[in-house]
């Protein structure tokens, strides 16, 4: 019983973790396109 336990809390936490990644991923790209846009407005506003 408890290693069962001790499994599902593994598996729970890895799964936590591994999702908490997965969505900074899609966070970072996103600021990444919002920061490279940004870039390409004050470039087209100084020409």
């Amino acid at each position: 019983m408890k290693n069962t336990l001790k499994n599902m809390f593994t598996l729970l936490l890895a799964s936590a973790i591994l999702a908490a990644l997965c969505s900074s991923c899609n966070t970072m790209r996103g600021a990444g396109r919002d920061v490279e846009q940004t870039g390409e407005n004050i470039q087209k506003a100084t020409r």
